[in-house]
């Protein structure tokens, strides 16, 4: 089993050794009292006897330097021994920022795992948050900033667990600095930071730069003084760019050397990949690619770092496996509880382990920042993580479900660092344990599939088979090429990704927004005119005087976008619709088709232009008054169903997306079930108790952290800033919201729920109607109850009455024309008997449907002298039918086939009895012709 952190024996130094708080990087198993062996700076020990924690005092560590140790009492399971100063991961997590604050740095709280950024699916980055600052979107609220971003990757995810290092959610520490400084206290930070406060020895820190970055060298060699040999110069892998244009520059890399057990000398760019250790990349933005030829400086060159603490711990801790730190280990050893085997027993057993800890991070933390499972997208990513999870737990011998235990002990290890886990905890349980289950009754039967594959020798494995297995049995296909990696198959990949192409071709149902307009251009007003002061809120602001900053023209269509230095219309955002109205200034009139953010903070006006507009003319700036009121009512309705749904459903429920339009809203929420229809009614009853209220709709402006401190909730997807809007409607309701709100609660009228569906796994949606639009519709179903009474002529309160008593007088109906219908058929099937031929019985009989004409041909052949039926017919004149009845001599499906082919169509059945239908009704004559002949024969 895996030492616990928290067990201590007491130690004995020889030699000059630093403080027993101190400690190396290697795991050595004691034989017996008394052992000795080299040794570094002894931290911890770690051992199966309870006793007290060393306390030597000694002078600062030294990494790098062979002491000797001898230790006492008795046998002991492990000690552990490192370089520099011995932190948890809190510990390093303070440190690191801490150090930066001191420094002038301001602390951003980390960004979620789902990035703003559409080009990245995930956060994989430190500085993904920060990219509008870095290329010119938006101006950084602060000169200097430091982070400890919470990132996902999958790039590695099939190493995960087969190496000591590769993990999928980690965390990126940073320091940031936007146009403020540059490698001159950038390369000094970093370096004070590494051996100072961390203590790393000097003598096992290599540092690369870009072949072309003279100054990061000098800086290096000259300003911190590490010397010409460990500094190493690279091409590209030293040289960062956000995209293929936009900001960009050199970048410089500190590496720790592991040791000589771990590789081959040479430094980063000639040794082993496990010995040298990247730990801190620093990134120098000083350019801006314009295109593939022309580079040039950048106004303001900024700063990006990003350390990895999963890396940097195990160098602290003295281990060298990641699975060995205060992060890891917990889970480790939960792993092994699970499944009842040891880490260090086997290869096997300590990969399927690493998974288990690694993935039970990674799928806690995205089901924590709002990620639910799905078949696509980041949905998918997370399904995959939870099964290659779970299979790793099959294959270890476990069948109960694991997800729960794992959740438990993430957040009990990370908890305290990333509270969403504490906060969401029954969330987070609830969605994986489903997941979990559902996957579990479809893996038995999938794995038999491929085991079938496997066992026929072949050496691949068909693409259609792996679709098959995804489609069907839900194994993404990297966990299929995973397990025929296994036995030694290879999978069709090519054939696999052809079928999921035409899958998804069939399936596209989906309309591609466009966007027009140039980036430059509205960075460039931006900059000029500054962001929109949006000041339309309330209805003395709805038509406002304005001053024309900026028209553009759309390409291919007749409209155009304009810019105001202020407006009341309000940008599209937080699902409320962009507003409509007219702009008019003395030579022309817009009419606004649709308000949205060009960039953020620049409002675009699009709009169809009769006349012109000028730029600085005054104009007269108007919304469609009638249409903002529907909105506001159907925005604050959102607001009421969310706290209703939370209130019947459970707190698990989050809004997932809305959409507030003028006449009518939509509400997509997160709940594993479909909500009952007595569920449904108290919501909607939950909600308009509140509307009878009448409370005001109170709108504060505060900081994001007391926000969350006043318990408002934000709403997924939605990003931000330092400052932000709350809005409490009634009692119930608290949320992060920057849209427009009725000023209360009666205004917005009935809300009526229009319907409530499934649009995905665990998402539910609901349309509902307010104000006018939800009186239409009542008044609409009163006059449908008062002319369905008029035509039972009865009561609208007697109506339920006296539908049931119409149904009850159509079943009866019903039940006599199938009693007719049956004595009818017993007669024409008697009559169709008497006339066989040597037991043979072919005739027509249109008017008759498909199945009623099979039911006859098979009363037919019940009768003695009969051995074989053909009827045939048209139901409406256009269609053909055909029934044969054989009692299996001849085969009646082949008969039926081969009659079927002869009408335009085909059929099927048994060797009894066969069905067959056909387009040509012309040709009916000439196949019960052919019947005739085939049973005489």
């Amino acid at each position: 089993m895996v030492a616990r952190l928290d067990r201590f024996v007491s130690v004995t130094v020889t030699g000059t050794v630093a403080s027993a708080s101190r400690a190396t990087i290697n795991e050595h198993r004691i034989a017996s009292e008394g052992h000795r062996f080299p040794s570094r700076v002894v931290r911890d020990i770690r051992g199966s006897d309870t006793g007290s924690r060393a306390e030597e005092p000694g002078p600062a560590p030294q990494a790098g330097r062979r002491d000797e140790i001898s230790l006492s009492p008795g046998q002991l399971s492990s000690l552990v021994v490192t370089s520099g100063t011995m932190m948890t991961a809190d510990q390093l997590r303070s440190a690191f920022t801490r150090f930066f604050t001191d420094r002038g740095h301001v602390v951003v709280p980390s960004a979620g795992l789902v990035p703003h950024d559409p080009s990245v699916l995930f956060t994989i980055a430190g500085m993904v948050p920060f990219k509008p600052f870095f290329v010119g979107d938006e101006t950084a609220p602060w000169p200097r900033a430091t982070s400890i971003q919470k990132c996902f990757r999958t790039v590695d995810i099939d190493l995960v667990g087969f190496t000591r290092r590769h993990c999928t959610f980690f965390e990126m520490l940073g320091n940031f600095s936007f146009g403020d400084y540059f490698k001159d206290l950038a390369i000094p930070y970093a370096w004070e930071l590494v051996t100072e406060v961390l203590g790393m020895d000097t003598d096992r820190l290599w540092i690369t730069v870009h072949d072309s970055d003279d100054e990061a060298e000098q800086i290096w060699r000259d300003g911190v003084g590490v010397p010409a040999d460990r500094i190493q110069r690279l091409g590209e892998d030293n040289f960062w760019k956000m995209g293929e244009t936009g900001p960009c520059g050199p970048s410089s890399e500190i590496f720790f050397d592991m040791g000589a057990e771990y590789g081959e000398p040479g430094g980063p760019a000639l040794g082993g990949s496990e010995r040298f250790v990247e730990i801190w990349n620093l990134v120098f933005m000083q350019y801006n690619r314009r295109d593939e030829d022309t580079i040039g400086p950048l106004p303001r060159p900024s700063i990006d770092t990003g350390a990895g603490l999963e890396r940097i711990l195990p160098i602290l801790q003295g281990v060298d496996s990641i699975f060995a730190t205060d992060l890891f280990v917990p889970l480790i050893e939960e792993a092994q509880s699970i499944t009842g085997r040891t880490y260090g027993e086997d290869e096997k057993t300590d990969v399927g382990l690493r998974i288990l800890a690694d993935h039970g991070r990674a799928m806690s933390m995205l089901v924590a920042d709002g990620v639910l499972p799905a078949n696509e997208g980041r949905g998918y990513v997370l399904r995959r993580v939870v099964r290659r999870a779970v299979l790793a737990a099959r294959r270890l011998g476990v069948d109960k479900p694991v997800t729960p235990v794992l959740i438990d002990a993430v957040t009990g290890a990370l908890g305290e660092a990333w509270p969403a886990l504490v906060d969401n905890h029954d969330l987070i349980l609830g969605v994986l344990s489903r997941e979990e289950g559902g996957f579990d009754r479809t893996l038995r039967s999938g794995l038999g599939r491929l085991e079938e594959a496997f066992a026929s020798g072949e050496k691949v494995l068909g693409g259609d088979v792996a679709f098959t297995l995804h489609d069907t049995h839900g194994f993404p296909v990297e966990l299929t090429e995973e397990l025929a990696r296994d036995a030694g198959v290879e999978v069709d990949r090519a054939g696999f990704d052809a079928a999921m192409a035409a899958q998804r071709e069939r399936a596209r149902a989906a309309t591609r927004a466009t966007q027009a307009g140039d980036a430059t251009a509205y960075r460039s007003l931006l900059e000029e005119s500054g962001p929109t002061p949006f000041i339309g809120r309330l209805p003395s602001h709805y038509e406002v005087p304005a001053r024309v900053v900026g028209v553009l023209t759309l390409d291919e269509t007749d409209e155009v976008e304009i810019f105001l230095d202020q407006t009341p219309f309000y940008a599209e955002g937080g699902g409320q619709m962009g507003d409509t109205g007219t702009i008019v200034t003395e030579s022309g009139i817009a009419d606004v088709l649709d308000t949205v953010y060009a960039v953020p903070g620049l409002i675009a006006h699009r709009a169809r232009l009769s006349g012109e507009l000028v730029l600085g003319q005054d104009a007269l700036a108007t919304i469609d008054g009638e249409r903002r009121q529907a909105l506001r009512r159907n925005h604050t309705a959102t607001h009421l169903l969310h706290a209703a749904l939370r209130t019947v459903l459970g707190d698990h429920v989050r809004q997932q997306g809305s959409l507030v339009a003028p006449e009518r809203l939509r509400f997509d929420f997160s709940h594993h079930a479909q909500p009952s229809p007595g569920e449904l009614a108290e919501v909607f009853n939950l909600a308009n108790l509140a509307v009878l209220t009448d409370d005001p709709v109170v709108t504060t402006e505060t900081s994001k952290e007391e926000a969350e401190r006043m318990g408002a909730i934000a709403h997924f997807g939605d990003k931000y800033g330092a400052t932000v809007r709350v809005v409490q409607a009634g009692s119930s309701s608290l949320e992060f919201c920057g849209g427009t709100h009725v000023a209360s609660l009666g205004q917005i009228g009935l809300i009526t729920l229009v319907s409530e569906g499934s649009i995905g796994s665990n998402t539910r949606r609901i349309f509902a109607l307010t104000g006018r639009a939800s009186l239409e519709r009542a008044a609409a179903r009163e006059r449908l109850v008062h002319a369905a009474a008029e035509l039972l002529r009865t009561e609208p309160d007697d109506l339920l009455d006296a539908v049931g008593r119409v149904v009850e007088r159509q079943r009866d109906s019903e039940r006599e024309v199938a009693t007719l219908r049956q004595q009818s058929s017993h007669a024409d099937a008697a009559a169709l008997a008497a006339g066989a031929a040597d037991g043979v019985v072919v005739a027509r009989r249109d008017g008759v449907e498909p199945d009623a004409l099979r039911g006859l041909a098979q009363a037919v052949l019940r009768h003695d002298a009969v051995r074989a039926v053909v009827l045939g017919g048209s139901p409406d004149g256009v269609k053909v039918a055909l029934a044969v009845a054989t009692g299996g001599q001849p085969d009646a499906t082949e008969l039926v086939r081969s009659l079927g082919a002869l009408v335009g169509g085909g059929g099927g059945g048994t060797p009894e009895v066969g069905l067959a239908g056909g387009k040509d009704p012309g040709r009916l004559d000439d196949a019960l012709a052919e019947a005739q002949r085939l049973l005489s024969a």
